[in-house]
């Protein structure tokens, strides 16, 4: 075997030139990949990846979610313009760790970027709820509205409102407590509990009963769930002509005052709970019930429904005349004759009844 011969100068160094030429291009591509790299990561970070479009956007993240679902739920929303860097990002944030994914309702804000909506998510820092609720006659309609807008069973809330103890504690009972509930539109967070949700409401209830309004119907000797319930019957028979409501509001007063029985035919409606009546017959008043205005003298024990703020304000702020009968008017328009005597009221109902005869309503 042989030794190889020395390499000369000149060899020498043109295999330093040659390492260095590969080392240069080694770092250049070094370079270049850090470069890239550090673009993706700034860009994945800090550039904007929800797009909304300017229309308020919120997504509901369940209780016992994975951050893979609550990433898919975002996902739904249309908002996302990189999905893949959204995931990306969650788990360099540690939004895939026990403990991370925090129910509630948040809001994707327009221009968001995925530090920005991560962050978000794993702080729990939601958007409340617009809790709404209207044009509600039972207890059982309203705990289902309520508890389609919120993270809480309706069988919890009923439950509440049929305990004496806990309605007592409200300032309320079983029956009265309906009327704390004043319809609007309240921001609530979606995972609330129950006695939350409830306290939150009568806040609501307290700061609606001003000293103005308190006095107003201490004026009328009322108090303020006797102002619901008969709210609640003017509603009934004015849902058409908001207008109408501060008269009817006076009749009930003037026949209250002078203990004649209210004859409301809503409540007769509601003490039958057949809420397809739409004409009361003999066979309907004959319904023993507290409802019964027909039967027993006096306002009900409770309201027949939910009554709007207009309601309200139409009974501490009625119209001052002296009818005590009223029907509705034969020309259909969902407005009412009113009469001061029986005779008068009698006429008024004979031709709304032919006119009901003639349009073949029974």
């Amino acid at each position: 075997m042989t030794n190889s011969a020395p390499k000369t100068i000149l060899e020498r160094r043109d295999d330093a030139q040659k390492r260095r030429r590969r080392w240069a291009t080694v770092s250049v591509i070094f370079t270049l990949a850090l470069v890239c790299f550090s673009y993706y990561f700034y860009q994945v970070f800090f550039n904007a990846n929800v797009e909304t479009k300017g229309k308020p956007t919120y997504v509901v993240i369940p209780r016992g979610a994975t951050w893979k679902s609550a990433l898919g739920a975002i996902e739904k929303t249309g908002t996302i313009v990189d999905k893949l860097s959204l995931h990306f990002v969650a788990r360099l944030m540690h939004y895939d760790r026990p403990g991370a994914v925090k129910p509630g309702n948040y809001e994707l804000k327009d221009g968001s970027t995925n530090r920005q909506l991560i962050n978000r998510l794993k702080s729990g820092a939601q958007s409340p709820v617009k809790l709404t609720f209207n044009t509600v006659r039972l207890r059982q309609e309203l705990v289902s509205r309520l508890a389609a807008q919120v993270d809480v069973p309706a069988a919890r809330l009923d439950s509440l409102l049929r305990d004496p103890a806990y309605t007592r504690s409200l300032g309320f009972d079983t029956t009265t407590v309906l009327t704390m509930f004043i319809p609007n539109t309240y921001d609530v967070y979606w995972n609330t509990t129950a006695p939350r949700l409830f306290q939150r409401l009568k806040t609501a209830y307290e700061q609606f009963w001003t000293p103005a309004r308190d006095a107003e119907r201490e004026q009328l000797h009322l108090t303020r769930a006797q102002v619901s319930t008969l709210a609640s019957i003017v509603e009934a028979e004015q849902q058409q002509h908001a207008d109408e409501r501060p008269r009817i509001a006076g009749v009930y007063l003037n026949r209250l005052r002078r203990g004649i029985k209210l004859q409301a035919d809503p409540t007769v409606v509601f003490a039958n709970h057949d809420f397809t009546i739409k004409r009361v017959l003999n066979v309907h008043l004959q319904k023993d019930s507290p409802y019964n205005t027909y039967m027993y003298a006096g306002l009900p024990p409770g309201p027949i429904n939910l009554p709007s703020i207009a309601s309200i304000d139409a009974v501490l702020k009625p119209e001052r005349h002296n009818y005590l009968y009223f029907c509705a008017k034969d020309d259909f328009s969902g407005y009412h004759a009113y009469a001061a005597n029986e005779p008068e009221h009698i006429a008024n109902a004979r031709r709304y009844q032919a006119a009901l005869t003639r349009a073949g309503i029974k």
